[in-house]
């Protein structure tokens, strides 16, 4: 099943595998500055734009969760070996991820449109109770 939105789908896929990597368990927005930081402590040095994209897209995909998905959020950043693969979780199953459609961009909403621009895949599932959004981010 895909969700068309503005020209762009918004796949509904299994992500790629991938290796261990950092994993939080939110329950408010006050907490993303230190997930955040731990994110840019954690990856490579030399990848100053890698980690500012990563870190954008986990913020964004994180945030979208946290105001949206009816609680039981986990974040996850892991290495697939060639790319990098963040996953959300939550607990809104029912809820597809939706762009923001026909509304001023300076009301928010474009999250899902710049995790599409900076991923090279991106999807979602529902597996049990909870829906998981991935995106894979080019290493």
């Amino acid at each position: 099943m895909t969700r068309e939105t503005a020209g762009r789908a918004w796949p509904r896929a299994t992500p790629p595998p991938s290796r261990d990597g950092l994993v939080w368990d939110l329950s408010d927005v006050a907490q993303l500055p230190r997930v955040r930081a731990d994110l840019r402590r954690h990856l490579p040095a030399d990848g100053v734009d890698l980690r500012d994209r990563l870190v954008l897209a986990l913020d964004e995909m994180a945030s979208n969760a946290l105001r949206h998905g009816g609680g039981g959020v986990r974040a996850a950043v892991r290495s697939t070996g060639v790319a990098w693969l963040l996953v959300v979780s939550d607990r809104a199953a029912g809820t597809p991820p939706a762009p923001a459609v026909g509304r001023d961009p300076s009301e928010g909403g474009l999250g899902l449109y710049l995790i599409a621009e900076l991923a090279t895949e991106h999807g979602w599932f529902v597996e049990g109770d909870a829906k998981h959004v991935w995106a894979v981010l080019p290493g």
